[in-house]
């Protein structure tokens, strides 16, 4: 009766559904199955057959991610006491109040979603991100994973590629995190975001009036890596004559600042990223030969989305987590309609897209689990269906403006250079190469 009326409550204050269990073994037995699912436990601390405490400690050993709050009709303070040590998150003396256990649920919630967020960051920043803290390494990218963990016991540079948002970055701080270099700098450098002119200072450090505007001493990303990892993320984009000085790092591992009068030693394990051919650049002269090989010792291809959908619902949870945990809300619930709208998606921007869907139905949605009418995506069952956003399917530029006139060939190229922006998150190198343009112009233009 007593869980009965609790489920109610829940339900009726939190829009919250729930599954009921008899004593702890049952409770058990339902986790075993569904332990994906549950955000909370709320478990009596004197139950037959097994009571809390037991319980309890059995939970916190196979789920400790998932909150508990304890309750008991006891006034005795000990029982709080042994409850918390052994990992609960809240206690509550019964009979309570219906708005204090809601509270009380919203921050068990809040506190375990910031709690795994904070460890998570922890993790990057210490240099300590594993292949375990990556979404999907048992699951759609578990091929790529065992082939990644081989080349982190080992300091041979890796050539990571795959379309754009497959999760290259994260990736190679995965890589870094296993190898012997854990816990030292891991420093990520976007070769399509520098402008040409400063690729070779910000790589390699300047001097002091080395140029125009060099009004103080830069040591340049390599020498930051000092005894970790640097990781070249679209490093197809950069110049001739800066690939010719990444050939000599390699080589004879260390680095000239510009306007230096002489190399500086470097101990830094290189990683690179492209979603280009490469081999197709080097034929096309875009690319050192040279420099192709010595990147790409042990090449690993990163599967995009479409390939590893079963990996879609325990991406949206973690989404959703990050997104609660940055804005200090309840975590929400995705229902079976939404989430099966979103596995029959095609996903040309890979796990970006899925995640800027996802924080887009967060703010969107008032309900306790997103709905269909929440997602910003067209769900279409075909598995060769082409791209599904609502952006693809619905933008274009009008060449006639609102006034009835003919929009100036200016107006129409900053329309076209806008969307494909949109389109690709930002991303230059991508929008520039998708309109046909160079990208020093695209960023003229932009200007």
């Amino acid at each position: 009766m007593q869980r009965q009326m609790l489920a109610t409550l829940l339900r009726r204050k939190l829009d919250f559904s729930a599954r009921e269990a008899e004593n702890g073994r049952d409770a058990l037995k339902i986790l075993e199955d569904e332990h994906t699912n549950i955000k909370l436990i709320i478990m009596d601390l004197n139950m037959p057959v097994m009571g809390g405490i037991e319980t309890l400690q059995i939970l916190k050993q196979k789920y400790p991610a998932i909150p508990v709050i304890m309750l008991t009709g006891s006034k005795d303070i000990d029982d709080a006491v042994a409850a918390m040590k052994l990992g609960a998150t809240d206690f509550l003396t019964k009979p309570y109040e219906g708005d204090r256990m809601a509270v009380t649920v919203k921050n068990a919630l809040k506190i375990s979603t910031l709690t795994r967020e904070v460890s998570r960051l922890k993790n990057e920043k210490d240099g300590t991100f594993t292949f375990n803290n990556l979404v999907g390494h048992d699951n759609g990218l578990l091929p790529v994973v065992d082939i990644a963990r081989k080349a982190a016991a080992s300091d041979i540079p890796v050539l990571i590629t795959g379309e754009t948002g497959t999760g290259k970055e994260v990736f190679a701080k995965a890589i870094h995190g296993e190898s012997v270099r854990i816990g030292k700098p891991f420093i990520a450098v976007n070769c399509g975001a520098i402008p040409s002119q400063l690729v070779e200072s910000t790589l390699f450090g300047h001097e002091k009036g080395a140029f125009t505007g060099a009004t103080e001493k830069k040591i340049g990303k390599f020498r930051e890596a000092e005894g970790g990892t640097i990781f070249l993320d679209e490093v197809g984009e950069l110049p001739l004559d800066t690939q010719v000085k990444l050939l000599r790092v390699l080589q004879q591992k260390e680095v000239e600042p510009v306007g230096a009068g002489k190399p500086v030693p470097v101990n830094v394990r290189i990683i690179s990223a492209t979603n280009r051919d490469l081999q197709r650049e080097v034929e096309n002269r875009n690319f050192r030969e040279d420099l192709f090989f010595r990147l790409n010792v042990l090449q690993i291809e990163l599967p995009p989305l479409r390939l590893r959908k079963g990996d879609i619902p325990v991406l949206v949870n973690h989404f959703i987590e990050r997104f609660c945990a940055n804005e200090g809300s309840i975590p929400k619930g995705i229902s079976n309609g939404a989430l099966e709208s979103l596995m029959s998606c095609d996903w040309p921007g890979n796990v970006r897209q899925l995640e800027n869907v996802i924080n887009r139905a967060m703010v969107m949605s008032e309900q306790s689990a997103l709905e269909i009418g929440d997602l910003n995506v067209l769900a279409d069952a075909s598995e060769n269906a082409p791209e599904q956003t609502t952006l693809g399917r619905s933008q274009g530029i009008n060449i006639i403006s609102d006034d009835g006139e003919f929009k100036t060939v200016e107006e129409i190229e900053r329309e076209a250079m806008n969307m494909a922006l949109g389109h690709f998150d930002h991303n230059i190198t991508q929008a520039s190469k998708a309109l046909g343009m160079a990208k020093s112009t695209f960023y003229k233009k932009m200007k």
